[in-house]
C-alpha cells in the first residue's frame, strides 16, 4: 500500500508557523471530558497544569531518567534560581515509566530509549504543554550518539533526521496505513544554537544530519552484537554512504522527535555528543571522567542558550 504523505506541502524551513499556546492535531481531545496522562501519573482533573506548567518556556528531554535529574539541578543553578537544587523532586514519582522535574521555566524529561518510547512520552508531554496553556516553548532533545566522522566529543546539532534508508522522513503505521512525516527541524534555532557554541571554549560543535535506528547494533552497523550479518567491508560501505548524505552522528530517537513536534508547529533541536567515531570501532570504551566530560556538553550548549534567551547573558 502507498505510503500517506503528511507535512509535504509548506515544509520549508521558515515555514513554521508562529503560534503563542502549543496545539494538539487531535479534535477527539475537545469532547473529553477528562484526558489523564497516564505514563505521566498526570491528569486534567486530578492535577492544575496551568498552575503547575504555565510559566514553561523550554522543554529538554534525555534518555536517562538520573541524568535529566542532574540537567534540572545544573539548570536551576545556571539560572540562579531559589531554593536548593537538592530540593528538586521528580513529578512523574507515581510512575516508574518517566521522569519529569522543573526548574523555573525549564522542563527536563527522560524519554527512555528508542522511537517507540519517546513517542508515548512526547504524545503526553505535546498534551501536557496544550493543556497547560503554555505559549512560545522550545523543545530540545540532548543525549550521546555515535560519531560518523567526527572525533568523540563532538557535539552535532542536527539539520535534519533521517530514518535507516538516509531519506528525511518519519514512518509511522496508523490503522494498517504508512503515515510518512516530515523531519524538519527549524533551521534558525540550529544556527543559532552553533553561535552558541562558539562562545564556549572547547566545545567542537557541527551542524549535520542525523540519522535515526530502531536498533543499537546491527540496525546501526555494529559488528559486535548477539547477530550479525554482514561483513566490515558492507559495515563501512553504509557507512560511507550515511556520511555522503550529511549523516555525521547516529542514534535512536530523533526522527519521531523532529515528526511530532514539526507537526505540532513547535520549534525544536536534537543536540547530541558523539562518543566515538564509527569509522574506527564499535564498542564504546572511553574512561567514564571522559565519558561524563563528553554527557555534559549538550548540556553546556543548551543552557547557554537558554540563558541568551532569558536575558542572563549577552
Amino acid at each position: 500500500m502507498a505510503p500517506v504523505l503528511f507535512n509535504t506541502i509548506g515544509t520549508d524551513h521558515g515555514d513554521y508557523i508562529e503560534q503563542e499556546e502549543v496545539h494538539v492535531k487531535n479534535p477527539h481531545l475537545d469532547s473529553m471530558e477528562e484526558d489523564i496522562l497516564y505514563h505521566f501519573d498526570l491528569g486534567t482533573k486530578t492535577h492544575n497544569l496551568p498552575e503547575m506548567f504555565g510559566d514553561i518556556k523550554f522543554v529538554c528531554v534525555g534518555g536517562s531518567g538520573n541524568r535529566m535529574k542532574s540537567f534540572a539541578q545544573f539548570i536551576h543553578r545556571e539560572l540562579g534560581l531559589p531554593g536548593d537544587m537538592d530540593d528538586i523532586r521528580d513529578i512523574c514519582a507515581g510512575t516508574d515509566r518517566y521522569s519529569m522535574y522543573k526548574a523555573g521555566p525549564v522542563l527536563s524529561v527522560s524519554h527512555g530509549m528508542g522511537v517507540p518510547s519517546m513517542s508515548i512520552m512526547l504524545h503526553e508531554l505535546i498534551k501536557l504543554l496544550h493543556h497547560a496553556r503554555c505559549r512560545d516553548v522550545i523543545l530540545f532533545r540532548i543525549g550521546t550518539s555515535g560519531g560518523v566522522g567526527l572525533a568523540p566529543g563532538t557535539v552535532v546539532v542536527t539539520k535534519q533526521a533521517m530514518d535507516s534508508f538516509l531519506q528525511p522522513q518519519f514512518e509511522q503505521v496508523v490503522l494498517g496505513k504508512v503515515i510518512v512525516r516530515s523531519t524538519d527541524l527549524d533551521q534558525g534555532l540550529a544556527e543559532e544554537l552553533l553561535s552558541c557554541a562558539a562562545e564556549i571554549p572547547d566545545l567542537p560543535t557541527v551542524i549535520g544530519n542525523t540519522m535515526c535506528t530502531h536498533d543499537f547494533y546491527e540496525g546501526q552497523g555494529r559488528l559486535d552484537g548477539a547477530l550479525c550479518s554482514f561483513s566490515t567491508e558492507e559495515k563501512l560501505e553504509y557507512l560511507h554512504r550515511a556520511y555522503d548524505a550529511g549523516v555525521r552522528n547516529i542514534e535512536m530517537e530523533s526522527t519521531v522527535f523532529a515528526a511530532m513536534c514539526h507537526a505540532c508547529g513547535l520549534k525544536a533541536a536534537v543536540v547530541c555528543v558523539t562518543l566515538l567515531n564509527r569509522f574506527e570501532g564499535d564498542q564504546i570504551n572511553s574512561p567514564h571522567r571522559v565519558m561524563l566530560d563528553y554527557q555534559q556538553r549538550p548540556q553546556l550548549l543548551v543552557s547557554h542558550l537558554i540563558k541568551k534567551r532569558l536575558g542572563l547573558i549577552q
